[in-house]
């Protein structure tokens, strides 16, 4: 980890070809990932060829960079790297800005119509922030990454709103943002446009209503995205959309598609037959409790069984309360690499805060192997705590589907 743009700028200049398509970039808290799969399905309804790069990946780090809903490919990918390489001499770049400066180069190469990037790691510093928005987007503030952006919300605010420029849109969908944020926004003089104030959405049965600066739009079909929140996310995405309405136009038919049509992987992924499994990535407080709302307006009357694993930089025990009561049995597990919690330390963790009610495992797979074997019909099952815990589990359901009958 190392933030700052200087090395990636001299880069970006050595390397010179870039994209001529309008960018969106996407920061926050909470909310990034479906805000951007939301944003991208909606524009390829109105006929455009994207380009979308997110971060972390689940299964393969082609994921990272889509092309028109594709993953690139492992030669596009490799072209682009071998350019990047050429191209950066003698400065050192991090894993992350390495790959940002190589999905811009896949995305030249592609000759994408519009671009929506996805922040890293807060954003006035983040590589991603090195090229120009056209729309900038923050989904939510809250504690995340502290020992980089700050210890307050006013803090880590302030590096979030890092993304807007000056006479251009800034979509905010932070119901309450820090005053950093406004003032940040207004010291630019970027186009500030707020939920609640400027644009937001009234829910109703089946049907939900649209309103910002350019009317209402009433009778909108839910997202295909299940939770609470994506109704704030899908306003924002539509907000965003209506500020690039000039160089972007999406009809209204485009975006109910949009919406209906999306798709995102570990987002409070309901998975198809019994047990339930629920795969979320959630991995902070804020993140957590919506998936407890999630969870409580589900139907559903058995037990509810947690395959749980995080990274130790990770609010662990606040990620923990927030849970614990929407939990019958945990299945703590081990992750790997410098960051990753073992299981013997989080187990620990529980029995402090009063969890007696643990099993200990030394990955996600096994522990959700476990559940399955555990759980009845009318059980559900929730993996979450980090993108690692998720993806090892949909690995090891991948691998199971595809091993041979005996």
């Amino acid at each position: 980890m190392a933030l700052g743009l200087e090395r990636v700028l001299a880069v970006k200049g050595a390397l010179g070809a870039e994209p001529a398509a309008p960018v969106i970039t996407v920061g926050g808290t909470n909310g990034k990932g479906s805000t951007c799969a939301l944003l991208e399905r909606m524009l390829r309804c109105a006929g455009y060829r994207t380009g979308l790069y997110t971060s972390p990946h689940l299964l393969a780090f082609n994921e990272r960079v889509r092309v028109d809903g594709e993953p690139a490919s492992d030669a596009a990918l490799c072209r682009a790297f071998a350019r990047v390489e050429a191209a950066r001499g003698d400065i050192p770049l991090t894993y992350f800005e390495f790959a940002t400066l190589a999905a811009w180069q896949a995305f030249a190469s592609a000759g994408v119509e519009a671009l929506v990037l996805e922040v890293g790691l807060g954003g006035r510093l983040d590589a991603v922030n090195a090229f120009d928005a056209d729309c900038a987007v923050v989904t939510s503030i809250d504690f995340d990454h502290m020992e980089f952006l700050g210890v307050t919300r006013e803090s880590i605010g302030r590096e979030k709103a890092g993304i807007f420029r000056a006479g251009k849109p800034a979509i905010v969908g932070d119901a309450r943002p820090p005053a950093s944020v406004i003032e940040h926004a207004t010291a630019v003089g970027a186009d500030l446009q707020l939920i609640g104030r400027d644009y937001g959405y009234e829910g109703g049965q089946g049907q939900w209503t649209y309103w910002g600066r350019r009317g209402r739009r009433a009778g909108i079909a839910h997202p295909a995205l299940r939770g609470t929140a994506q109704l704030a996310n899908a306003s924002t995405a539509i907000a965003a959309l209506e500020a690039m309405a000039q160089r972007l136009p999406v009809t209204a038919q485009d975006i109910r598609r949009g919406l209906i049509e999306v798709e995102l992987a570990g987002r409070f992924q309901v998975l198809p037959g019994l047990p339930l499994t629920i795969l979320d990535v959630a991995h902070n407080p804020q993140a957590v409790a919506v998936m407890v709302e999630n969870l409580a307006v589900m139907p559903f009357h058995g037990r509810t069984f947690a395959v749980f694993g995080m990274l130790a930089d990770k609010d662990v025990a606040g990620v923990v309360e927030r849970a614990r009561g929407a939990i019958d049995r945990w299945l703590v597990a081990g992750l790997p690499g410098p960051r990753g919690m073992t299981s013997e330390a989080l187990g620990a963790l529980l029995a402090r805060l009063g969890i007696a009610s643990v099993d200990r495992f030394d990955s996600p797979a096994e522990a959700w192997r476990s559940a399955a074997g555990q759980a009845k019909e009318n059980d559900r099952i929730i993996v979450f705590g980090s993108f690692l815990t998720v993806a090892d589990v949909l690995k090891a359901m991948n691998d199971g589907r595809k091993r041979p009958a005996a």
